[in-house]
């Protein structure tokens, strides 16, 4: 498969990155092809909501987003990266959620194999509870087909990550898809 890796931290080398990482390490080995999209360091802009594209045609905005829809539409699954902020994703990957309106119908035609990595401080029961819903909000709508979710708590720095089992649990996930 080509995999499109959407990594979305400003941390370019925090714990939602190093679970990235094994995740790709996994599926690399697995024969996949892997390319990684940095939504925490690219030139993006929030959706104006001008409706000007109506759902299917090209943003009136001209930023790095023209290059995430080729390679969205081009890949066979995307992974959706993220550190948990205040119980959700990240707002740059939030941005390009939002970004995906301007080809809503080409994206829920696709029928889009995804899949969400993401790492929070917190290991409550309940931490990842919100995102996790949200994430199967978006599946349904978009006529995503979900292949899973790594979901780490107690991932709140690197060191607490690699301490974590969820390094080893995001490879094997990797190797199966």
């Amino acid at each position: 498969m080509n995999i499109l890796v959407i990594e979305s931290s400003p941390h370019k080398h925090g714990s939602s990155n190093l679970l990235a990482e094994e995740f790709m390490r996994g599926a690399e080995e697995a024969g996949h092809h892997i390319s990684v999209f940095d939504a925490g360091h690219t030139e993006l802009h929030p959706c104006l909501g001008c409706d000007v594209c109506g759902m299917s045609d090209p943003c009136v905005q001209k930023d790095d987003m023209i290059d995430l829809r080729k390679r969205i539409l081009a890949a066979d699954m995307v992974v959706f990266v993220t550190p948990l902020y205040y119980f959700g994703m990240s707002a740059q990957l939030k941005m390009v959620i939002d970004r995906c309106y301007s080809f809503n119908g080409q994206l829920t035609a696709k029928h889009l194999k995804t899949a969400l990595i993401a790492a929070a401080w917190d290991s409550n029961d309940w931490t990842m509870r919100d995102l996790e819903n949200h994430y199967q909000t978006l599946c349904k709508y978009l006529n995503f087909k979900d292949q899973g979710m790594i979901l780490g708590t107690g991932c709140g720095t690197v060191t607490m990550t690699k301490r974590s089992g969820f390094p080893q649990k995001t490879y094997e996930f990797g190797k199966k898809v």
